[in-house]
């Protein structure tokens, strides 16, 4: 895709990952809308500030009536309550489903028709190594990145005959405000930008952009029991194997032990 012809939409675009995602546009010559709740707050030359919050229907109707030329939507903005799924306040948990899943859709369905109506394009939505392992602590998170990513394999399959190719970005920890407390290894938003539209421009469906994005989906294979070693042992696995059978050579280390125990 040749984005130096593009028009784009980021939203959370005001700060952190949202802001390295709309500049990186901008240095490939796309035009970009910076979506923020509060358009004063965006400070990057060269984007175009538009009020846009992502759980209120009311404004993202009010975007995308302002715009209409958006050719590439960065769904981005995100929250993270550390809320735990058992303890924690429900409204704390319905924040992180309003945000991450229901926003997203809500943005996607306000900004496909136009993206169609301008030729096809592309979607991008911001996903987590979280969307494929799930940790307690982050509960509600990654209930709600799982919940987005399969959000995004329905679009992308909806999408396609409208010329609409819908990714999805699987990353670790960036060195953002949403994970400033984190004591780890984090990487560069602003490299993580470069990879996110390098796979936009290249047409990839799931874009894993380090390695704890690759091992969180590797990991996948092993079933639950590696996944969560911490599980009682479970039965036989019923696939026709015999009951005496046993599947050799899975992983009993922890999926904490690896560089995906430091996704966000």
């Amino acid at each position: 895709m040749d984005l130096s012809a593009s028009t784009a939409l980021v939203t959370g675009a005001n700060r952190g990952f949202g802001r390295a995602l709309a500049a990186e546009l901008l240095s490939r010559g796309a035009t970009v809308y910076a979506g923020a709740r509060n358009p004063d707050q965006v400070d990057l030359p060269g984007a175009k500030p538009i009020a846009l919050d992502i759980t209120d229907p009311a404004s993202v109707a009010a975007a995308a009536a302002a715009t209409g030329d958006v050719t590439v939507l960065v769904n981005n903005a995100g929250s993270s309550t550390g809320a735990d799924l058992l303890t924690a306040d429900l409204d704390d948990i319905r924040l992180e489903m309003n945000t991450h899943y229901l926003g997203t859709l809500t943005v996607a369905r306000a900004f496909a028709p136009q993206i169609a109506a301008n030729g096809g394009g592309a979607m991008l939505n911001v996903l987590s190594g979280l969307s494929w392992v799930s940790f307690p602590e982050f509960g509600a998170y990654c209930a709600a990145k799982s919940a987005e990513w399969s959000l995004t394999n329905t679009l992308r399959v909806q999408l396609a005959d409208q010329g609409i190719r819908v990714a999805g970005l699987h990353v670790g920890y960036m060195d953002t405000d949403m994970v400033r407390t984190v004591d780890a290894a984090k990487s560069d938003p602003a490299d993580i930008a470069r990879i996110a539209v390098d796979g936009i421009a290249a047409g990839t469906y799931e874009i894993l952009a380090d390695n704890a994005a690759r091992q969180a989906q590797a990991a996948l294979s092993g079933g639950v029991s590696a996944l969560y070693p911490q599980l009682p042992r479970e039965g036989p696995a019923l696939t026709g194997q015999s009951p005496g059978a046993s599947a050799k050579g899975t992983p009993r280390h922890s999926i904490r032990d690896s560089p995906v125990g430091q996704t966000c």
